[in-house]
Order: C-alpha cells, then structure tokens, then sequence
C-alpha cells in the first residue's frame, strides 16, 4: 500500500523499525510477558543509540528534527510486535511523557531531561491518574506546595506505566488552591528524591510485560526550576499532551488489529472442518473483509489527525472520534478472532488470546470512550445547558 505522505526515505526508516521489533523485542516477549516486567533502561538504550526515541526532536538535544511521518512509521511498526505493553511503554516515553517538556521546556530543562530520554538514558513516567481521578484529570489531588524556591508534594498516583523503573516523572499536581482544571503545574520529579516510593505494581488483565504501578509522595521536595511552562497551566499543557498520546495509541492499535487479521486469516486456510479449509465459509471471509475495511478507514481518519498536527490545527475532536473508534473497533477485532479461532484462540499457546486480553485497554486508557464522546459533543455544540 502506498501512501503519498510516505516516502521513500519513510520506508526504508520503516525497515529499520521491523527488523528491531523483530530481533529486539519479539524473541523476549515470552519471557517478559511471564516476567510482568521488561528491561526499560537495556531496551531504551539500544532505541537512544539508533535515534528510535526523538525523532521529531530538536537535533541540539540528541533529536532527529525529523517530521512527524517518522515518529508514524515507528508506532506503526511497534504496533505489529508479539505484544502490545511493551510497544505502549516506548510510546509513554516518546509521546506521553516528553512532548511538553520538548515543546514548552526551557533549554536548561532540555538539557537536562530531555537529552537522556532521547538517549536511552533515563525512562520516564507519565503521572497524571490517581486512585479518584483516572479520566476526570480535573479531580486530582496530589499537591505541590510553595516553600521558597521549592515545591514540596504530597499525594499519590495510579495506572503509572513505567511506574516501578522511572527515573523521571511527568507529574500534573496542583500548585494553588483553586478547583476544577485551575491552579495545576506539571513538574518533572527524579525519582530518586527523598519522600518517593513505589506502593506497588498493579497485576493486570493484560500487557503483562509493561510495569504499572501506585506512586506515592511523602513531602518529595523538587525545584521550582523542574517546573514545565508557567505556574497554573498545567492542565492545559497536559490536555494538549493527552492529544498526542491518543493518537500514537491510535496508531500502535491499528497495526495491531490487522495483525491479528492476518493471523486469523492463516489460521483459517490452515483449518479445515467438514473437509474444507474455514476460510473457504463464506461468513468467515465476508466478515474479515469488513474488519479490513473498517480498520483501512480508521488508519485514513488517523493519517487525516497527522496532518492537522502537522499543519498546527488542532486535532481534538478528529483524534477523540480515531481513539473511540479504535477502542471500539479493537474490541470486535479481538472478539472476532477470537471466535474465528475458535478453541485454540481461547489457549495462551495461541498469541490472538494475548491480543484479547492487550487490546481492551485501548478503550480506557489515555481518556475511556465515554470522556472521548464528550469531546466529540463539545466540539459539535451538542452538550446539555450546565
């Protein structure tokens, strides 16, 4: 499949890609998977030294400059990996974590965070969720007090990929007393830093091999100076982060659905019952087929939200209608392989029962489906009189 946004340059860059999910990631998932846990600092390092982890960032902090077709190209190959919790872990660290910090970082802030995080050297955490406040981000509590030139923070955060081997958090905590989305700042916190803990590590329904984790803050003390873009604006910063986190979901997820197509579609030639191969029953093919058709329209919306962002449009409400789709769509991808499989797609030996218990989360992490149909009714002038 051509598309014109790629060249030829995207594509060759799209080998390189494979052949490190190929040889890096896909031989480990097994082990990983069991392990409920990968090696973000050896596995990072090995993308920092091939550029994989700031393509469209500055070259002055170790970047590539590149245009956002890249960071494309990535996302959609990692999508197309045995598992879908280590692909969603590089993308905390590429498109979740650090686009504010690229964007509205001073140089000093650059340097210093955003240079290992390209390199490989350091993994970062995005930590907005807490226990009360997963998709309402307006309801968070976790503070950040004034003490001279310092913040001191108290509170806790949930649903943190990445949690238990950060060195660095993108942390969103309210740095005055209003309510509401008012008064919050995001602050880059070490984790090293005295009054920091793992609660402990979240055991999940699926992408066993991406760490989650319950932070806790015991009056962690950071400087002011690790604070991104004015005091108050936070959410704002943040809002506009969640919307390159949705859409590089939406990619990753796409690959991942036709993946699994293709897988069932083999499985299907391969099997035969009442003499003839399942693909040859005329349900089965018809219904494959739609999958695809839906799956090619979604990637066609999603390439229309790359190049709003491109041009500086804002993509919120084409990136809400990508990420409700695919959350829905991935569901009735993985439900209908499933079923097309039949005993053997509900045994671990087989991957497509991995892909059914990976691809639920799409519909609720990085903002539910019911959060994204809001966003859709606000844009469209359709919310009820408050």
């Amino acid at each position: 499949m051509k598309i014109a946004d790629f060249t030829e340059e995207h594509e060759m860059f799209r080998q390189t890609v494979r052949r490190f999910v190929e040889t890096e990631i896909n031989p480990h998932v097994e082990e990983w998977e069991a392990q409920r846990i990968f090696p973000a600092h050896e596995l990072f390092k090995k993308m920092g030294n091939l550029g994989l982890l700031g393509l469209t960032y500055p070259e002055e902090y170790g970047g590539g400059g590149v245009d956002y077709w890249y960071q494309v190209v990535l996302l959609e190959e990692l999508g197309r990996a045995d598992c879908a919790g280590v692909p969603m872990a590089i993308a905390v660290q590429t498109d979740m974590a650090t686009p504010a910090l690229a964007e509205f970082g001073t140089h000093e802030q650059k340097q210093k965070f955003l240079v290992p995080a390209i390199s490989g050297d350091a993994v970062f955490s995005i930590a907005v969720s807490e226990p009360d406040a997963g998709s309402d981000v307006a309801a968070i509590r976790t503070r950040a007090d004034s003490d001279g030139e310092m913040y001191v923070i108290n509170g806790s955060k949930m649903w943190i990929t990445n949690g238990t081997q950060a060195d660095y958090l993108t942390l969103l905590a309210r740095t005055s007393g209003e309510h509401g989305y008012r008064g919050m700042s995001l602050i880059i916190v070490p984790t090293d830093t005295p009054g920091f803990s793992v609660s402990r590590k979240l055991e999940k329904m699926g992408n066993h091999s991406s760490d989650t984790a319950i932070l806790s803050f015991d009056n962690v003390r950071v400087p002011k100076a690790n604070r991104i873009g004015p005091e108050g604006q936070g959410f704002i910063l943040q809002m506009k982060q969640f919307q390159r986190e949705r859409l590089a979901g939406v990619l990753m997820s796409i690959s991942g659905m036709e993946r699994a197509i293709r897988m069932t579609i083999d499985y299907c030639r391969q099997r035969k019952t009442f003499g003839k191969p399942l693909i040859e029953n005329q349900w089965i093919y018809f219904r494959i087929c739609e999958l695809l058709t839906e799956v090619e329209a979604l990637r066609h919306l999603t390439y229309h939200c790359v190049r709003e962002l491109l041009a500086g449009e804002d993509m919120t409400r084409e990136v809400a209608m990508a990420k409700l789709k695919a959350g829905r769509l991935a569901r009735e991808v993985a439900d209908t392989c499933v079923q097309f499989h039949g005993g053997m797609g509900y045994v671990e030996e087989y991957p497509i029962a991995r892909y059914f218990r990976d691809a639920r989360l799409l519909s609720i992490g990085g903002g539910a489906d019911e959060i994204m149909l809001g966003i859709v009714a606000k844009y469209e002038g359709i919310l009820p009189e408050r």
